[in-house]
């Protein structure tokens, strides 16, 4: 069993101990344990003994046995036990934002409250706000997040959806030579409601009865011209390879995804392949003869690429991540498509979390890794003393890290055959003022500063901008880290005006990023166009807190290229020398 799934037990147990007020003492065992043992990358922990379990951080004897049940039964008896004896409802209210295990128990105790359904009802009449402790503020938030949770329900993030459409075409191309991924998937969008593939058939009929033949498949419905299967993504086992959601409770057998998969002659397939990967609104392009794109492409009764297409149109071909409507034909006026950022573009990493404060490998690690992986510098940017859940670093603890940055440096110099380093990088908390969290006695040790925010969220667009503005008008800031603190179809993020975020950016010589991670790709790309013309660079960083999360820069890069990020405007795209040089000359006198 991974480290990961055994860490989600023994979280969801101390949100449900919390939930039934269990001993405090009881619960912090939990929590510590869990909070230690996701740092933990050393060892598969279903490998080891209870002596050696008991040797590790948070972990007593009691515990190292409730780790040996989970590896050994693959579930915790007092979870299940716990679980028993909490309505499922409840367990949903876990996923809204805003309210923890205490003030769960509170609804539920209290008044009763046992559904979803129930707790909007008690909001909407004005019972939540009466409750001690509560108030309407906490109420207008409950609900808030409901509807946003409501609004996203059956989508999944772009990493997921991902390998749910690679996991299906894998399926279909044991039966079918013509498969292609296509849909929102193939436009690398954030989210994602439908995963749609395409299959080149000359007999539809037949290739349906093949389609229910997979197991883990199950149909809804079927249309014809073109043909098209609908239906959903089933069974646990097909999605056995998914990465963690983060909380237990939100795991399912069944995934409440939407599939469709399009049959087509196959002498049609590369025709059908671009109008499934083309929106509405890019199709409804006018061409140079008056004619819509979708007319000029249904004028062909086969092609041999979408390149044919565009051709005949009289327009520039257009990457299938950009075919959204939103001014890709102006862009290619000023850019080409080569211009585009790749992976192989990126030259370094710049926002990483390492055991200093809450990542799962080490400095050195980290370091080896990312130059194995062939980067010229890795920026390390851990927490910063106010992130204490995070293990934030005090002064003290920077220090030492520094000190540890320059012994690394040092052997990569006489082991590496090309340049390698480790930057002095923190991801310091935007305090509720806006300013940093750090003395500028310390801020002026780092080479760079990426400035968040990570508390008090629940802002109004005027507070989040002020906040924000502070910060970037902050000489140490030289990266705002993800712009609006989302986290895709859980936390709709803190409004800001995004025009005089990136004007102040565009003012101040800060830098955007582009947060990786698939929980964020924030900056949303939808203002990446707007950033390059107010002449504002972007870094495309993972957030990694193990090694494994560099390859996150990939969600990022997809992002980046849906909105027309170009490598020449992308701050990790520099060279060591040239990013030592940028760092250097921006350091305030």
């Amino acid at each position: 069993m991974p480290n990961d799934e055994i860490v989600e037990i023994l979280e969801l147990t101390a949100k449900l101990l919390e939930l039934h007020e269990a001993d405090a003492f009881k619960i912090r065992t939990y929590t510590s344990a869990a909070f230690n043992l996701s740092r933990f990358n050393d060892r598969e922990l279903s490998t080891m003994p209870v002596a050696e379990l008991t040797q590790l951080q948070g972990v007593g004897k009691g515990m190292a046995g409730k780790i040996q049940e989970i590896v050994q039964t693959g579930q915790l008896n007092e979870l299940e036990q716990l679980m028993a004896q909490t309505p499922a409802g409840v367990l949903e209210m876990f996923k809204i934002k805003g309210i923890g295990a205490k003030k769960i128990g509170t609804i539920w105790r209290q008044l009763g409250i046992d559904t979803i359904a129930g707790l909007r009802e008690a909001c909407e009449t004005g019972q939540i706000a009466q409750l001690k402790g509560f108030g309407e503020s906490t109420q207008q938030k409950i609900l808030a997040s409901m509807a946003f949770l409501q609004s996203q329900m059956g989508k999944v993030r772009m990493d997921k959806g991902v390998i749910l459409a690679d996991l299906i075409k894998e399926e279909l191309q044991k039966r079918f030579e013509q498969v292609a991924i296509t849909g929102e998937v193939a436009r690398k969008n954030e989210t994602v409601e439908t995963i749609q593939l395409l299959i080149g058939a000359e007999a539809p009929v037949a290739a349906m009865r093949q389609l229910n033949d997979i197991g883990w498949l199950l149909q809804n419905e079927r249309i014809s011209s073109p043909f098209t299967w609908r239906g959903k993504i089933a069974d646990h086992s097909a999605t056995a390879d998914l990465p963690p959601q983060g909380e237990a409770v939100e795991q399912q057998k069944t995934l409440e995804i939407q599939v469709e998969i399009v049959l087509i002659s196959p002498h049609k397939f590369e025709k059908q392949r671009f109008l499934l990967e083309s929106t509405e609104a890019h199709l409804e392009q006018p061409t140079a003869s008056g004619l819509t794109l979708l007319t000029v492409a249904n004028s062909f009764l086969s092609v041999q690429s979408a390149e044919e297409i565009y051709e005949k149109a009289g327009l520039p071909f257009v990457v299938p991540e950009m075919r959204e409507g939103q001014g890709e034909f102006e862009w290619l006026t000023k850019h080409k498509n080569e211009d585009l950022i790749t992976w192989n573009d990126l030259r370094g990493i710049l926002h990483n979390h390492s055991t200093y404060s809450d990542g799962r490998h080490s400095l050195e690690v980290m370091g080896r890794y990312c130059r194995e992986l062939g980067f010229e510098y890795l920026g390390i940017a851990d927490h910063s003393q106010t992130a204490g859940y995070a293990n934030g670093l005090r002064a003290d603890r920077v220090k030492l890290q520094h000190e540890e940055i320059e012994r690394l440096n040092q052997a990569f110099e006489t082991e590496a055959s090309k340049p390698f380093k480790i930057l002095k990088g923190i991801e310091s908390d935007i305090l509720g003022d806006g300013s940093l969290d750090y003395p500028e006695e310390v801020l002026k040790t780092f080479d760079y500063v990426v400035a968040s925010v990570h508390s008090n969220l629940s802002m109004s667009l005027e507070k989040a901008t002020g906040r924000l503005l502070a910060a970037i008008e902050n000489p140490y800031t030289t990266i705002l880290g993800h712009p609006t603190g989302r986290l895709l179809l859980a936390r709709e993020g803190y409004p800001i005006d995004h025009k005089v975020i990136i004007d102040a950016c565009a003012h101040h010589g800060v830098v955007i990023e582009i947060n990786a991670s698939p929980w964020r790709l924030d900056l949303d790309w939808r203002w990446i166009r707007y950033c390059m013309n107010r002449g504002v660079l972007l870094s495309i960083n993972p957030d990694a807190h193990q090694k494994e999360g560099y390859f996150d820069m990939h969600y990022g890069v997809n992002a980046a290229r849906k909105g027309g990020l170009t490598k020449a405007m992308t701050f990790n795209a520099l060279s060591l020398a040239e990013m030592e040089a940028y760092l250097q000359k921006r350091k305030p006198i």
